[in-house]
């Protein structure tokens, strides 16, 4: 327990004192912000900033900080500390930065950014990325809130067989449209506030839970097997699955890494506090609504991590879960009392277990939402972005809709194919996985060079220590993945060692051309 309350420190503390360094190294002002210069009653429109927040917390905080957690506390306690140090100095610096910028440039979407800050085939290659990005993003976000709705909420068997599954895919689908299509203020900024005090709920439900039910969490001076401590059939090796140190075992960097990348570091954000960029009134509201959004969004996991490593210390015998490997799938699977589950099924498990069958359905409620609201800015976004890119004009709706249209249609099929091929979901969520990571690398990227263009190259480490990181993570873990490459982990990390020090030579390279081009 002492391990969780230690991150929750360094997330929040971390988090005032950080967060208000990066907003007076990036010098908010009083000058007109796009939502007023360009107000055209669409996209460029005015909003108060605690609407804003809860739109940006809602738009950045999908299925990531749930299902992330899930997967990466196997990793043991470590977990509640490297959270909460890779929100602060980098996932909220990523968001903050990147949403300030744009808000300043006018409210350019992160391939005008990109642009601005690079050359034409670094910017070539990043719209490709993330229109690919944003496919997936949109496919994921309808695939588990359906089924988590489907089977955790009405009951049903979530297959490929049955019409329900469909019925609730096609749901969430055309209020994807209905949002992607019409006035941000119409769909977006007038529900979201509701779905906002939901997420809150569920979020803060589970944390009093934690100390009120008195869950079994463990500490990183503890010892990591809990097998048997806490019930007959409850616990994990921890320490195994981690291995003797974070590049051995587990593979603890790069893979925990990848799989917890909402509430640490995730690209896809800065495509989301672009499009915030566009409502935000004033450059001060911008700590609020990016930095702070991401440090919830950071709590969020923090939370979720706790609770799963609870109901596995707890075992399926006292209402939690057991951990069995599985020779057939080479994994970790979750079991209860009725059989194998799904990680999407542990997110009903820990509902019902902290808060009770009626707070649970309404926690279960917030989690769906969470992806839902996720999805429809992320497919927002790609509109935007593709209709920038390729000067696509979105005045009217029969415009706007022309455009969302065709992007749907590739959603959808992607969608079917996942759901129907048996690995098709991991190995869509893999690609989501490292595709959002490698985005931050652009986002990353232009941040730098902004400080040398701007006379910050004093501070260019605070975009270079965790674009450092991630370009070594992502680059070693697709040399290694079964989706990427397929070599040994000595070769993967020998090049993702040789690829990070050419990327930063790169990114600084850039930023000095940058800085002589406004000097």
């Amino acid at each position: 327990m002492a391990t969780f309350l230690i991150g929750l420190v360094i997330l929040i503390g971390g988090g005032l004192l950080y967060g208000k360094f990066c907003e007076n190294v990036f010098g908010p002002d009083d000058r007109e912000t796009p939502a007023y210069a360009k107000q055209d009653g669409v996209d460029y429109v005015p909003m108060q900033t605690w609407k804003n927040s809860l739109i940006n917390l809602l738009n950045i905080a999908g299925t990531g900080p749930i299902l992330g957690p899930i997967q990466g506390i196997l990793f043991g306690p470590i977990a509640f500390l490297a959270i909460p140090i890779g929100n602060v100095i980098g996932g909220s610096m990523h968001d903050y930065f990147s949403g300030m910028i744009c808000t300043r440039d006018g409210g350019a979407q992160m391939p005008e950014f990109v642009k601005n800050y690079t050359n034409k085939a670094v910017y070539v290659l990043y719209d490709i990325f993330i229109c690919v990005l944003l496919l997936l993003v949109g496919a994921v976000f309808i695939y588990t809130p359906g089924d988590i709705a489907a089977t955790q909420v009405f009951g049903f068997g979530g297959t490929p067989q049955e019409a329900s599954t469909w019925i609730i895919y096609t749901v969430i689908f055309v209020y994807y449209l209905i949002a992607t299509v019409f006035p941000i203020d119409k769909i977006i900024g007038r529900v979201y506030p509701i779905f906002g005090l939901i997420l809150v709920f569920s979020a803060v439900g589970i944390f009093i839970a934690i100390f009120a039910k008195g869950y079994p969490l463990i500490n990183v001076w503890d010892n990591w097997n809990t097998v048997g401590q806490f019930a007959a059939d409850g616990g994990f090796d921890f320490g195994a699955y981690f291995g003797p140190n974070p590049f051995s075992g587990g593979h603890f960097i790069p893979l925990f890494f990848l799989t917890v990348a909402c509430g640490i570091l995730s690209g896809f954000h800065s495509t989301q506090t672009a499009l915030v960029s566009r409502t935000i009134q004033s450059e001060k509201a911008g700590r609020m609504t990016y930095y702070n959004m991401m440090v919830v969004e950071g709590f969020i996991a923090m939370c979720w991590a706790a609770g799963t490593m609870a109901m596995i210390n707890l075992g399926a015998s006292n209402g939690g879960v057991t951990m069995v490997f599985s020779d057939e799938a080479k994994a970790w699977t979750y079991v209860t009392a009725n059989g194998v589950v799904s990680a999407t099924s542990v997110v009903g498990i820990i509902c019902k277990n902290a808060l009770g069958p009626v707070g649970g359905v309404i926690a279960l409620i917030g989690v769906i939402i969470l992806p839902i609201t996720s999805g429809d800015t992320a497919l927002r976004a790609l509109r935007l972005t593709l209709s920038d890119s390729l000067h696509i004009k979105q005045e009217n709706n029969k415009q706007r809709i022309g455009l969302a249209v065709p992007v749907f249609a590739l959603v959808y099929l992607i969608l079917i194919w996942a759901k129907n091929d048996p690995q098709g979901f991991n190995t869509l969520w893999r690609y989501f996985a490292w595709s959002n990571q490698m985005i931050s690398l652009f986002a990353l990227a232009c941040i730098t060079a902004w400080m040398y263009k701007n006379g910050k190259a004093k501070f260019v480490w605070i975009p270079l220590i965790p674009a450092a990181f991630y370009a070594f993570a992502t680059c070693t873990f697709i040399v290694n993945a079964k989706i990427g490459l397929k070599l040994d982990w000595p070769i993967a990390y020998a090049v993702g060692a040789i690829f990070t020090v050419a990327y930063l030579v790169v990114c600084i390279l850039n930023g000095k051309k940058k800085a002589k081009e406004a000097a």
